[in-house]
């Protein structure tokens, strides 16, 4: 009786200490995704905005035949591939160069780890400065024999490099660490097996390492693929999308309907958006799951 007593008290408790959790995960999240995957479907905007009517599929058709919503999306995988494959060649070196016996390996780590905590509007900002003519990658041209100013983020050539660029050397500490904690996991029996059968130095990171890494490779693709499509803050403060549609991506696009007060339409690009990441991650994390062996 008293243990029943005790297991009522429990879950009273229990829900009581839960349900301020609830009520603003259903507030800041389930409402609102309810709301826009509603307003995806109806005829609204700012010019009447309390009224509304419902239009079937008739937004997803206009985006669709959108161009530059088309030209978006290939913007935004360009974006989130490019990024990802370089980030995580960079990260893989950085974390075998720093599992080594260094003195300074612990200041090394946190240097290359400082960009990832910053803001991603403040690295805008900072970059922004940076890359204007006669900025301070002008300066450092100089040095090496370049002559000239160049608008680096006002020109289609450039702009879409210099904003991956900035990812990659924000985003590259982060997935460093992750493989770093990969490596230090990985027992040295292993190598020294593997150096019994003859593998030596690059042999023993295709056979051995890798294949044991794929976890953390798995946790670091799929991270970097879904912040690359979901990409707004940087692209916003650095170029708005332009110069004209060179780096307008998915979520740079939404936020320019919304503003233009196309309600119904931006919350369908959402939407879309939305289905493109869960797709996209469910099938690379199916995948990469594949590939993982046991340790």
């Amino acid at each position: 009786m008293k243990k029943q007593k005790k297991s009522g008290l429990m879950n009273i408790y229990s829900y009581k200490f839960a349900m301020p959790a609830i009520i603003i995960y259903t507030l800041m999240f389930l409402v609102p995704t309810i709301l826009g995957v509603f307003t995806a479907f109806t005829e609204w905007n700012m010019r009447d905005l309390y009224n509304f009517t419902f239009n079937g599929l008739e937004n997803f058709i206009r985006i669709f035949e959108d161009p530059n919503f088309l030209l978006a999306i290939g913007n935004t995988f360009l974006f989130a591939i490019v990024s990802t494959a370089i980030k995580v060649v960079i990260a893989v070196l950085l974390a075998l160069a720093l599992t080594q016996k260094l003195k300074t390996a612990s200041l090394l780590r946190g240097i290359f780890y400082m960009p990832s905590i910053l803001s991603g509007v403040v690295v805008g900002l900072i970059f922004t400065s940076f890359f204007k003519m006669d900025g301070m990658f002008d300066q450092i041209l100089r040095l090496f024999g370049y002559s000239g100013d160049f608008i680096w983020l006002g020109d289609e050539r450039t702009a879409m490099l210099c904003v991956i660029a900035i990812d990659i050397w924000k985003g590259a500490g982060f997935s460093m660490m992750i493989f770093i904690a990969g490596l230090q996991s990985i027992s040295s029996d292993y190598y020294e097996a593997a150096a019994l059968d003859g593998a030596k130095g690059v042999k023993k990171f295709f056979y051995v390492t890798m294949p044991l890494l794929m976890p953390s490779f798995t946790i670091v693709i799929t991270s970097s693929l879904i912040s690359g499509l979901k990409v707004f803050d940087s692209v916003f403060v650095l170029t708005g999308g332009g110069p004209g549609f060179a780096t307008q991506v998915l979520a740079t696009y939404v936020y320019k309907n919304f503003s233009a007060g196309f309600l119904g339409k931006s919350s369908a690009m959402s939407l879309v958006l939305t289905i493109i990441v869960c797709i996209c991650t469910m099938g690379l994390n199916k995948y990469m799951r594949s590939k993982e062996v046991e340790a």
